[in-house]
């Protein structure tokens, strides 16, 4: 479906920074399953939306190891969900203007695809799965660290309780909730290391360290949510 004044793919190759030696790979990432209507399977973006979801990862997770090499595994984790999550891709979608460039059918264009959330942030990893394809990692991992580096200002905010996402993960399950031990403590009284033990009964227990208490079981929940697949360590792309 046209869409008026819309931008053309040599602006939205501006836009990424990336000139396609093959523009086909662009107009494939740009091509929603709803516009294939009966044509041949795999033509339509979702193949480069898988791949351009592993490349995101990856160059994030290169992204943040580069700037803050002192950043422990709890903090890089944290901070790569935040920024590889669908809010983040459809910001960036917007910021690519990529609503006014997918092809998509009338039905999706007039139910408001163009602006919905999952789309975009979908569209925008099949763009970075094209650009992978084009012009190999190199190009693509530019692209994320040009798009997603004004991002790095908001990952203050993206450090959730642990503690508290993992109860609401054991109540969303009918599980008991997290109970937290004490397990040893450390060093000089002016720099104490405390180990925490989080324990959920069903669920196998984990442990965390840190400065004081509460850091311990932070870092023991955040153990948990990573172990059980429901953060992602930044390493997993």
């Amino acid at each position: 479906m046209a869409v008026a004044g819309k931008p053309s793919l040599a602006e939205l190759s501006a836009r990424l920074g990336h000139d396609f030696a093959n523009p086909a790979h662009l107009k494939l990432a740009l091509t929603h399953a709803s516009a294939r209507a009966g044509a041949k399977p795999n033509e339509d973006n979702e193949r480069l939306e898988f791949l351009g979801d592993r490349v995101l990862g990856l160059a994030v997770a290169e992204l943040l190891a580069d700037r803050f090499p002192d950043a422990s595994e709890g903090e890089l984790a944290r901070w790569f969900n935040h920024l590889v999550r669908a809010e983040t891709c459809a910001e960036v979608a917007q910021d690519w203007d990529l609503g006014r460039v997918i092809v998509m059918s009338g039905g999706e264009a007039g139910s408001g695809g163009r602006y919905k959330k999952t789309i975009l942030a979908n569209t925008c990893e099949a763009v970075l799965g094209a650009v992978f394809a084009d012009g190999g990692y190199a190009a693509a991992r530019e692209v994320v660290r040009r798009s997603w580096e004004p991002h790095l200002s908001e990952i203050d905010l993206a450090a959730p309780d642990a503690k508290s996402v993992l109860q609401e993960w054991a109540q969303g399950r009918r599980l008991p909730l997290p109970r937290y031990l004490e397990v040893a403590r450390e060093g000089p009284d002016h720099a104490p290391r405390f180990t925490a033990e989080v324990q959920i009964e069903g669920v196998e227990p984990i442990r965390g360290q840190g400065a004081n208490k509460r850091a311990a079981e932070q870092e023991a929940a955040l153990a948990m949510l990573m172990r059980e697949g429901v953060w992602r360590p930044p390493q997993d792309v």
